[in-house]
């Protein structure tokens, strides 16, 4: 009997316990498995790309998967984190904002998540304190053990419950050791308790160091690290090595012998030059026939099923190794510095480029200080040009100088978000004749406010979860070229994240000079896709394409712009799996 029962068994029986396990109405244990993933050493190996990976395999054998991202901060959401220091925000079709390791897994299992995907300590704490106040722990001096614990893992079975899967694969944030994320990893051995061992597989990422002044590999930091999660009572099943090159046997041998794992279960996770490419080699080193023996999924799995997902996929990656051409995209922003800020840009960019068989070189251009000669010069022999998201003055008028240099030297350009709104007011400026027009986020006090706030934000006070959030419909004008990169359809979806929109005030006199607004919002003059007829790709979007974009379902915006810096048409909608063709 799975301890969960017979705590169950105890409390009916007595009417008091000392155990405090929630299980939702419908939780079968055993009937869900967990693969918790944890990180020693450094933040920042991968964590969510292994287990995105692992996820996809299983997902691919015919089994049900579910990811959850555990975060230590204590925000609510990711919504008010700067990017230098946590990466892009990633933004659910339920408008939940997120880090970036959920867009890793919606793209990688091709899935919509919800915010029932995204826990974070001050989720937690706060659900607490709320039981707390409404009297539902009877009485009892609230602790983090076994209350915080206990609301971690209803988060999990609840989205067991919620989504059937026949694995949740968790994602623990940051490394062992951190003091936020305690009680996470308490809550993960409490489960593996309570469930059954047998119903949870624990996978320990880690850093293999190579200094160059030594010239060889050294385990001892890994070493150190996983003896940590030893200490808190966590036996790793799989160990995975991140490294620069292939670790070696000898490492291998060394973290089997001190961690008591398996050397078939020491695997190696050195650099590939794309992380589409680390799905295949963890299938070569049968990590995924690894979990499901130690999960006695045995039973669950369809061959047939695994054998026509490896095949899809294998020709996804061989697009990637053996392009048949390439490209150069300038991505012209002020998170330069740093490239997470853009990873879901990048991805989609790389899944464009795989769908159309191009490689493509990404050019990084800092606009915080470039003039209109320097984008010139910042630009030159670009195939293409995108203006992504972003917030605030810095950068903007770098933006509005890379935008017309792409529009008036015929250079494929796709803005995004901010780089919609950027398109707008350079083409009010430069082409309308508005002198001095601008967004009132950059210019309160501009003559010509052609990007104005959202009527609904006016009443805002705060900031977290408080814009234009998640996926809406968006109406598309027959006859565009967006119409005919959604191959016709008349509706599509979106997401957004933005305070401003186009001024509708000023809708008239951008058409008039030219400008078409080939999407918009239902029933509302809400400017949300535009575009130039007489350039050869000159489109923007208020929304975050990239956010949809899948590596065998491209975004149309991403494909028309690789298509457009090849020398060709924009295309349709690109889908690279042949069993939907």
């Amino acid at each position: 009997m799975p301890a969960t029962e017979l705590f169950r068994d105890i409390a009916n029986q007595t009417g008091e316990t000392e155990f405090y396990t929630p299980v939702p109405s419908g939780y079968q244990p055993g009937r869900t498995k967990y693969v918790i993933v944890f990180g020693t050493v450094m933040s920042g190996l991968g964590k969510g790309i292994f287990a995105s990976s692992l996820a996809k395999l299983l997902q691919d054998q015919g089994l049900r998967v579910a990811p959850i991202k555990l975060e230590g901060y204590l925000n609510i959401d990711s919504g008010t984190l700067n990017p230098y220091r946590h990466g892009e925000v990633f933004v659910l079709d339920d408008g939940m904002e997120t880090d970036m390791d959920l867009g890793t897994y919606e793209r990688m299992l091709d899935q919509d998540l919800t915010r029932d995907n995204f826990v974070t300590n001050g989720q937690i704490f706060w659900a607490v304190l709320e039981r707390e106040r409404r009297g539902e722990y009877l009485g009892r001096d609230v602790q983090i053990l076994p209350h915080v614990t206990g609301e971690v893992k209803r988060k999990l079975r609840d989205l067991a419950v919620k989504t059937a899967a026949d694995v949740v694969f968790v994602e623990i944030g940051g490394t062992v050791g951190d003091f936020e994320n305690a009680c996470y990893i308490e809550a993960m051995r409490e489960l593996a308790y309570e469930d059954g061992p047998e119903n949870v597989c624990f996978v320990a990422l880690t850093f293999i160091l190579e200094p160059s002044i030594l010239g060889e590999q050294k385990s001892k930091a890994a070493q150190l690290g996983i003896k940590r999660l030893l200490e808190m009572g966590i036996q790793p099943h799989i160990i995975a090595c991140r490294a620069a090159n292939p670790v070696t046997d000898k490492i291998r041998e060394k973290l089997s012998i001190y961690t008591s794992v398996p050397m078939s279960r020491v695997i190696s996770m050195h650099d590939e030059s794309s992380i589409y490419l680390l799905p295949t080699r963890l299938q070569r080193d049968q990590v995924d026939r690894q979990v499901v023996h130690i999960l006695n999924l045995n039973d669950r799995v369809d061959p047939r099923a695994e054998q026509k997902g490896t095949r899809t996929w294998e020709g996804f990656c061989r697009r990637i190794r053996q392009p048949k051409h390439e490209v150069t995209i300038a991505v012209t922003g002020k998170y330069t510095a740093v490239r997470d800020s853009y990873a879901s840009l990048l991805k989609a960019v790389e899944h464009a480029g795989a769908g159309l068989e191009t490689h493509c070189n990404v050019r990084w251009v800092d606009t915080t200080d470039l003039t209109e000669d320097g984008a010139a010069i910042a630009l030159e022999g670009a195939d293409g040009v995108i203006v992504p998201g972003g917030f605030g003055v810095r950068g903007a008028e770098g933006k509005i100088a890379c935008v017309r240099y792409a529009r008036e030297n015929i250079v494929p350009y796709l803005g995004l978000c901010f780089g919609f709104q950027m398109a707008i007011v350079e083409f009010a400026r430069n082409v309308c004749g508005l002198q001095g027009a601008d967004s009132t986020e950059i210019a309160a006090s501009t003559p010509h406010p052609v990007i104005d706030l959202l009527p609904e934000q006016y009443e805002v006070e705060g900031l977290g979860g408080t814009m234009r959030l998640g996926g809406s419909d968006v109406e598309v004008a027959p006859g565009t070229l967006a119409s005919k990169m959604f191959g016709g359809a008349e509706t599509v979806r979106l997401r957004f994240r933005h305070r401003y929109e186009v001024n509708p005030e000023y809708i008239d006199r951008l058409t008039g000079a030219g400008l078409v607004f080939s999407g918009k919002a239902p029933g509302q003059p809400i400017m949300q896709i535009l575009e130039l007829p007489d350039h050869p790709y000159f489109v923007a979007t208020q929304s975050h394409p990239e956010f949809t974009s899948r590596p065998l379902r491209p975004s149309p915006f991403y494909t028309g712009l690789v298509a457009a810096a090849l020398g060709r048409n924009a295309v349709g909608p690109v889908d690279a799996n042949p069993s939907r063709r």
